[in-house]
């Protein structure tokens, strides 16, 4: 199964590690330290054409990790991900 993120970008379902608010994690200095290495690794993209409103760690074939910034809520993004296993 597929997650839309936004902005025309779709990931594999099961490649999900995390879908987080940006606004409530961005206030933890551990989580800022995480988003601020990933950007210096090259492995964040911001996808949102705006301002973001969440960020979605995957895991990806060619880097550990790879972080989406997103113009979509978290909850958004949950409930998609919900919707389609409650499909099958």
């Amino acid at each position: 199964m597929y997650l839309h993120l936004g902005q025309n970008e779709i990931i594999q379902d099961h490649r999900i590690i995390g879908i987080f608010d940006l606004d409530k994690c961005s206030t933890s200095r551990r989580t800022r330290e995480y988003l601020a290495a990933a950007e210096r690794e090259s492995v964040v993209l911001d996808i949102s054409g705006e301002l973001p409103k969440s960020f979605v760690v995957c895991d990806h074939p060619y880097h550990e990790q790879i972080v989406y910034l997103s113009q979509l809520n978290s909850s958004t993004l949950k409930n998609r991900v919900e919707s389609r296993k409650l499909e099958f």
